[in-house]
């Protein structure tokens, strides 16, 4: 059984967003390029920007600073494990960061699964939307991002948590 996927871009200042979504419109993907595991338009997907309007919408809102919460059916599907971390990550506020550790606590694994957590994190295949750019170090410091670390930075800084956002 086939199902429709839509897609559209997106301009950012993170470089072009790639969006997905199936059939009833809800957000599948959202891919920059060069991303590790990212998505790329496909011959049988269907370009149309309409199912994506309000996402265009809050992402516009959200670089310019004047949106700290994505409000977007979202369709992402995973194994159980990594639909629970991804949904610990809608947890972390705008502007705040919290480790792997504290992921794989919030969703009640234990400390050693901190690895199968970044995993999981690593698979999420709703960038910005889903916050996995607010996921650091134990020490602090800013560790993979499947977007790039340059793009991790960038979103950190416009949400106040390094230096002053640029505008």
């Amino acid at each position: 059984m086939s199902t429709t996927t839509y897609w559209t871009a997106v301009d950012s200042p993170v470089g072009a967003l790639l969006l997905t979504a199936g059939p009833t419109g809800a957000l599948a993907s959202l891919s920059v390029p060069g991303q590790k595991g990212g998505r790329t338009v496909q011959d049988d997907w269907r370009h149309d920007p309409g199912p994506f309007r309000a996402a265009e919408e809050q992402l516009a809102a959200y670089f310019a600073g004047e949106l700290k919460e994505f409000r977007l059916e979202l369709l992402a599907v995973g194994t159980e494990f990594r639909e629970r971390v991804w949904a610990a990550l809608d947890s972390v506020p705008y502007g705040g960061t919290v480790t792997y550790g504290e992921i794989a606590t919030r969703i009640g694994a234990p400390r050693a699964a901190v690895r199968a957590v970044g995993g999981a994190i690593g698979a999420n295949p709703l960038l910005i939307v889903r916050p996995c750019h607010r996921v650091i170090g134990a020490d602090g410091s800013l560790t993979g991002y499947a977007g790039g670390l340059d793009r991790k930075t960038r979103l950190l800084t416009l949400e106040g948590f390094l230096g002053q956002p640029s505008r």
